[in-house]
C-alpha cells in the first residue's frame, strides 16, 4: 500500500520533532518526546503524577493578542492552510494549545483519550462553535434557524424530528434505493463518455478526466432525489442553469465563510464589507433555489393526497425527507424549510470531495482496489439488487470511506463546550471553553496510528494489531461525522451516498491515476484539494 509522503519521527504528528512541551510519567516537561508511553499520557491526563493541576493560563499558546494572530493569518495565508498550521503547532507546543484569533478563542486537542474526556462533558444539550455568519444572515434575513444553528432545548427538539426521517435504520431503507438509483445513472453516464471520448478498443477503452464537476452534479442530483424526491436531471448533457448556480453558490458560502468567523459580522454589513456581500449573495440564491423546490414538493404533496382522498387508495411512495415531515407535520413549515435548505447546502461538497479523494487513493493504491473490488463483486452478486444488503456484505466500502476521511476529513475540527470543568493534559479546563478535536493532525499522529500516513482500510476491521494497542479513547479516532446527539444530521445519506457510488464505479470500471503524487490541499469551511485529481477510467 501508497503510503501518503511526509517525513516521520515525531510521536504526535509523524513528523520532525521540534522544541515542545510534554509531560513524562514523573510530571516533568521535557523538550520535545513524550516519554513514558502510554501510562504517562493517562496520569497527565488524570491529574499529573506530582498532584498538581495546571491553570488555563499556563496552557501553551500562539500568543496572547487575537487581533496580531488575525493579521498573521491573513499575512501568511494560514485561514486556507489551518490544517497545517495545526500540524506545525501540535508538534511544536505539545498535545494541547490555546489559540486566541480575532475574536474567537479555543483550546486544542488530538490525542483520542483528551477527546473522549470532552465529549463525555458534553452535557444533554451538547454545543459546538455557531457559524456566527450564517446565523446573522438567519437573523437579518428573518429565516427560521435550523438544528445545524440552534441549542439548547429547542436544538432537541427538532433534533428528535429530523433524527426519524434521516437517521433511523427505517428511514435509510426508504431512501437507499434512490441513491442506488442515481448511482447506477452516474456510471451509466460515465460509461457512455468513455465509449464516445476515450482511447483503446471497444468495449475496453479509457479515459482520464478530472471527475469534480461530474462529482458534484452526482452529489446534487443524489441529495434532491432523496430531500426532495425528485429527479432534477443534472446527467443530461445540458444539465440546468439553475443547477450550476446552486453550486458556485454553495462554494462560494463556504469559502467566504472562514474569513467571518475572525470579525463581527454585523459590523462588516455595516459598512457594506465586500466579504460580508458575497456570503449573504450565496445565502441568498441557496435559500432562492430550496424554496422553488420545497415549493413544487407542497404542490405534489397536495395534489397527491387529493387523488388519495377521491380513489380512496392509500399511495405508500417514497416522497422524500422534506415529503415525510411535510406528511407528519411535527415541525413547522418554517422550520422544516430552514432545516431541508440546511441539508441541501451541507450535502454536495461534503460527499463530493470526499470521493474525489477515494478516487486517487483507490486509483494509486491498486492492491487495496482489488480487495474492495473482490468484495463488492461478491457482496453484488449475493444481495439479488438489494442496495442494503450489497453493503452489509461488502465492510471493506465503509472502511475505505473511514480511512478516506481519516487522511482527509472534511471538517478538520468537532467543537464542544463542556458543561463542567474538566482535566487535559494536567491543565484545567473551564466549563463553557471552546475546545476543538483536530482530526487532521490525529489522523496523520503516529501516536494515533500505526504507518499514520499508509492508506490502508483494513485498519478499521476490527481485528488488526492496532485496534488492541493504541491505548484510551479507541472510539473516538473516526469522527469525521462528529459524535453523539451532535453528530452531523445528514450522515447516513452521505454515508451511504459515497458507498453506493464507489460500489457502482469498482463494479464497472478499474481505477488508475496518471500522477501518485500527494495532493496539495486548502481549508475553504472544509477540505480540498488545491487542483483536483484527474483520474483514468477504464472498462471492465
Amino acid at each position: 500500500m501508497r503510503r501518503v509522503q511526509g517525513t516521520s519521527g515525531s510521536r504526535f504528528l509523524g513528523i520532525l520533532p521540534q522544541k515542545g512541551f510534554c509531560m513524562t510519567a514523573a510530571g516533568t516537561v521535557v523538550n520535545a518526546n513524550l516519554e513514558g508511553g502510554k501510562g504517562a499520557l493517562k496520569a497527565v491526563r488524570k491529574g499529573g503524577v506530582d498532584g498538581r493541576v495546571k491553570g488555563f493560563e499556563e496552557i501553551p499558546h500562539t500568543g496572547r493578542n487575537g487581533w496580531i494572530n488575525l493579521l498573521r493569518f491573513w499575512r501568511e495565508n494560514r485561514f486556507q492552510q489551518l490544517h497545517k498550521h495545526m500540524e506545525r503547532t501540535f508538534n511544536a507546543l505539545g498535545p494541547i494549545y490555546r489559540e486566541k484569533v480575532g475574536t474567537l478563542s479555543s483550546v486544542n486537542i488530538l490525542l483520542p483519550s483528551d477527546i473522549s474526556e470532552l465529549f463525555h462533558s458534553e452535557g444533554l444539550h451538547p454545543r459546538r462553535m455557531t457559524l456566527q455568519p450564517w446565523a446573522t444572515h438567519r437573523e437579518i434575513r428573518n429565516h427560521s434557524k435550523g438544528v445545524f444553528l440552534k441549542n439548547g432545548e429547542e436544538w432537541r427538539s427538532d433534533r428528535l424530528q429530523l433524527n426519524k426521517e434521516v437517521m433511523l435504520s427505517t428511514a435509510v431503507r426508504s431512501f437507499l434505493p434512490l441513491l442506488d438509483e442515481v448511482s447506477k445513472d452516474f456510471c451509466g453516464m460515465l460509461h457512455a463518455r468513455v465509449e464516445r471520448e476515450g482511447r483503446g478498443e471497444e468495449g475496453k477503452r479509457s479515459l482520464t478526466i478530472d471527475p469534480s464537476p461530474d462529482l458534484f452534479r452526482f452529489a446534487l442530483e443524489a441529495s434532491c432525489h432523496v430531500i426532495y424526491g425528485e429527479r432534477i436531471g443534472l446527467f443530461s448533457s445540458s444539465p440546468s442553469l439553475e443547477s450550476q448556480k446552486f453550486i458556485w453558490a454553495v462554494e462560494r458560502m463556504l469559502t467566504t465563510t472562514p474569513p467571518l468567523l475572525y470579525l463581527p459580522p454585523r459590523l462588516l454589513l455595516r459598512i457594506g464589507a465586500s466579504l460580508w456581500t458575497q456570503h449573504a449573495t450565496a445565502w441568498d440564491h441557496i435559500f432562492t433555489h430550496a424554496e422553488a423546490r420545497i415549493q413544487r414538493a407542497y404542490q405534489r404533496l397536495s395534489s397527491s393526497q387529493s387523488r388519495r382522498t377521491v380513489t380512496g387508495t392509500a399511495g405508500g411512495q417514497y416522497t422524500g425527507v422534506l415529503g415525510q415531515l411535510m406528511e407528519k407535520g411535527q415541525l413547522s413549515l418554517d422550520l422544516i424549510k430552514a432545516n431541508i435548505t440546511e441539508l441541501m447546502a451541507g450535502g454536495v461538497d461534503t460527499t463530493a470531495v470526499p470521493l474525489q479523494f477515494a478516487l486517487f487513493e483507490l486509483g494509486r493504491n491498486l492492491e487495496v482496489q482489488e480487495r474492495v473490488r473482490q468484495q463488492v463483486r461478491t457482496s453484488w452478486s449475493q444481495a439479488g439488487g438489494d442496495p442494503q444488503k450489497a453493503l452489509q456484505g461488502a465492510p471493506l466500502l465503509k472502511a475505505t470511506i473511514k480511512e478516506v476521511l481519516r487522511l482527509y476529513p472534511v471538517g478538520i475540527t468537532v467543537q464542544r463546550y463542556p458543561v463542567r470543568d474538566i482535566i487535559l493534559q494536567n491543565y484545567h479546563i473551564p466549563a463553557g471553553t471552546m475546545v476543538q478535536a483536530c482530526l487532521y493532525p490525529m489522523g496523520r499522529s503516529s501516536q494515533v496510528f500505526e504507518n499514520p500516513l499508509r492508506f490502508d482500510p483494513g485498519r478499521w476491521g476490527g481485528s488488526s494489531k492496532e485496534d488492541g494497542q493504541r491505548g484510551e479513547g479507541q472510539g473516538f479516532r473516526s469522527l469525521a461525522f462528529g459524535f453523539g446527539a451532535r453528530q452531523c444530521v445528514g450522515r447516513r445519506i452521505a454515508e451511504n451516498e459515497m458507498q453506493l457510488l464507489l460500489m457502482h464505479i469498482l463494479l464497472n470500471f478499474h481505477l488508475s491515476v496518471p500522477s501518485s503524487e500527494d495532493i496539495k490541499t486548502n481549508v475553504t469551511l472544509i477540505l480540498q484539494p488545491e487542483t483536483p485529481p484527474r483520474i483514468t477510467f477504464t472498462k471492465l
